[in-house]
C-alpha cells in the first residue's frame, strides 16, 4: 500500500449549463495566452511594435493545432481507422492526442506566413517567442493530468501518480501509481525557458539561435521522459518512435546553433525585413519634434548665458584697470573679500603691533612703495584707535586700507600729499 502519492482528479470536464468546459482545452488555451504575452514583451524589447506577435499568432495557432492533431493521427492510425473504428473521432481534439512535433512544424509554417505579411524577419520572431512556446508546453501538459493519460511506468515513489482502474493499460491493472511523466515534462519545460532567457540575455543570441537552443534542450529532455512512458507507440529497433524523432531534431538544432553562431554571431539590428519598417506614428513624431524644440531652446539659452557671462567678465576686468590708479572708496569696498581668505587675526591685536607688521613687510617693496607706506602706517593706527570702540566693522576695515596701499605702487606716480582717509 502506497502511503504517499499524487491523486488524479475525479473528472476533467465541468458543465456550465449545456456548455462543457474541458480541462485539457483550458490548459491549451492558458498556454497560448501565456505564450503570446511573453512573446509580445520580448518582441517589443527587441525593437518590434506592440501587437505584431498577436497578428502572427492568428496564423501560427491554427496551423499548430492542425499539425499537432495530424501528426498524432498519422502516427496512430489504428486508433481511428479500421474495423470498428469511427474516423470522425480523429477530429475530437478535446479527448487528447496532440503531437508536439506536428505542432512545432506546422506552427512554424503558419508563423512564417504571418511574418511575411507583417514584414517581420522570421528568425527574429521565433527567437522572441521561443520562451513563451516552451512555457505553453509546460502548461498544456497538465491537460494530460486531468485526462489521466501519457503516464509512465509503475512506481512506489512518494510522488507517484494515482491512476484509476479504467485508465490503466493492459498488463498494468494490478498497479495503482505510475511515474508522473506529465509533471516531469512540465518542470523540464520551465527549466528550458529559464535557461534560454538567461543565455539570450548573456550572449545576445539572434538569427534563430534562441529557437534552436530551445529545440535542442527540449528534445534532450523529451528523449529520457519518453523512455518512461508505457502508452502504445510504434517502435523501430526496439526504440519508441518519439525517441528517434527527438534524437534527429536534437542533432539538427545543435548543428544549426553552432554553424550560425560561427558564421553570423550576434543579433539582428532590426526585427523587420528591409524596406518593411513600420512608419513612425503621428503622436510619436509629434513627441520627437517637441523634444527637438525644447533642446533647441535650451541650447540657445545656454549660448546666450555664456555670451553674457563673457561680456560681463570683459567689462569687469576693464573697470578694475581704470580704477586701480586712485585709492577710492570702491577699492576699499571690494578688498575685504580678499581679506576674508587670509587667516583670521586676533580681534584684540593692538594698533602698534599692526604697524610693526606693516613696517616689517615694507623692505620687500620697491623704493617708490617705501615712501608712501610709512604715512599710511602712521595714519591707520590713529584711525583704528578712534574707531576701535565702534565694533567689529572698524576692525574689519583696517586690513582693507593696507591692501589698498599695496595696489598704489601700480601707478606711475606716487600719490601727492597724504593719502585720503576713507
Amino acid at each position: 500500500m502506497d502511503l504517499a502519492f499524487i491523486p488524479s482528479p475525479s473528472e476533467g470536464v465541468w458543465h456550465l449549463g449545456p456548455l462543457p468546459l474541458r480541462a485539457y482545452a483550458l490548459a491549451i488555451i492558458a498556454g497560448i495566452v501565456v505564450s503570446i504575452w511573453v512573446g509580445e514583451r520580448r518582441f517589443v524589447a527587441r525593437g518590434g511594435r506592440p501587437g505584431t506577435v498577436s497578428d502572427v499568432a492568428v496564423w501560427a495557432i491554427p496551423f499548430g493545432l492542425v499539425g499537432a492533431r495530424a501528426y498524432h493521427v498519422a502516427t496512430n492510425p489504428e486508433f481511428y481507422f479500421g474495423n470498428g473504428k469511427d474516423p470522425i473521432q480523429a477530429l475530437y481534439v478535446w479527448e487528447g492526442g496532440l503531437g508536439i512535433w506536428g505542432a512545432i512544424g506546422f506552427g512554424a509554417l503558419g508563423a512564417y506566413i504571418g511574418c511575411r505579411f507583417s514584414g517581420v524577419k522570421f528568425t527574429s520572431f521565433i527567437d522572441a517567442v521561443a520562451p513563451g512556446i516552451v512555457l505553453a508546453q509546460a502548461i498544456g501538459r497538465w491537460g494530460n493530468y486531468f485526462n489521466q493519460e501519457l503516464f509512465g511506468k509503475p512506481t512506489d515513489l512518494p510522488w507517484g501518480l494515482e491512476i484509476s482502474l479504467d485508465n490503466r493499460p493492459e498488463g498494468y491493472l494490478e498497479y495503482s501509481t505510475f511515474q508522473p511523466t506529465f509533471l516531469y515534462e512540465s518542470l523540464w519545460c520551465i527549466g528550458v525557458a529559464i535557461v534560454i532567457v538567461l543565455a539570450d540575455r548573456r550572449y545576445q543570441l539572434g538569427r534563430g539561435r534562441v529557437f534552436a537552443l530551445y529545440v535542442a534542450l527540449y528534445t534532450a529532455g523529451r528523449a529520457w521522459i519518453e523512455y518512461l512512458r508505457i502508452d502504445d507507440a510504434h517502435h523501430f529497433f526496439g526504440v519508441r518512435l518519439n525517441v528517434w524523432v527527438a534524437g534527429i531534431i536534437f542533432v539538427l538544432a545543435v548543428a544549426y546553433f553552432i554553424i550560425v553562431g560561427r558564421r553570423r554571431p550576434g543579433r539582428e539590428e532590426s526585427v523587420y525585413r528591409e524596406g518593411r519598417e513600420p512608419p513612425v506614428a503621428e503622436d510619436e513624431q509629434a513627441k520627437a519634434d517637441e523634444k527637438d524644440r525644447v533642446e533647441a531652446k535650451v541650447g540657445a539659452g545656454a549660448a546666450a548665458a555664456e555670451g553674457a557671462g563673457a561680456s560681463s567678465g570683459d567689462a569687469s576686468s576693464g573697470g578694475d584697470t581704470v580704477k586701480s590708479e586712485p585709492v577710492s572708496d570702491e577699492t576699499a569696498k571690494v578688498e575685504p573679500v580678499k581679506a576674508e581668505s587670509k587667516p583670521d587675526q586676533p580681534a584684540d591685536k593692538p594698533a602698534s603691533d599692526q604697524a610693526k607688521a606693516d613696517e616689517t613687510a615694507e623692505p620687500a617693496k620697491s623704493d617708490e612703495t617705501e615712501k608712501p607706506e610709512p604715512v599710511k602706517a602712521e595714519s591707520k593706527p590713529d584711525e583704528h584707535a578712534e574707531k576701535s570702540e565702534g565694533g567689529d566693522k572698524a576692525e574689519a576695515a583696517e586690513p582693507t586700507s593696507e591692501e589698498a596701499g599695496k595696489a598704489e605702487p601700480a601707478t606711475d606716480k606716487p600719490a601727492d600729499g597724504e593719502p585720503k582717509t576713507p
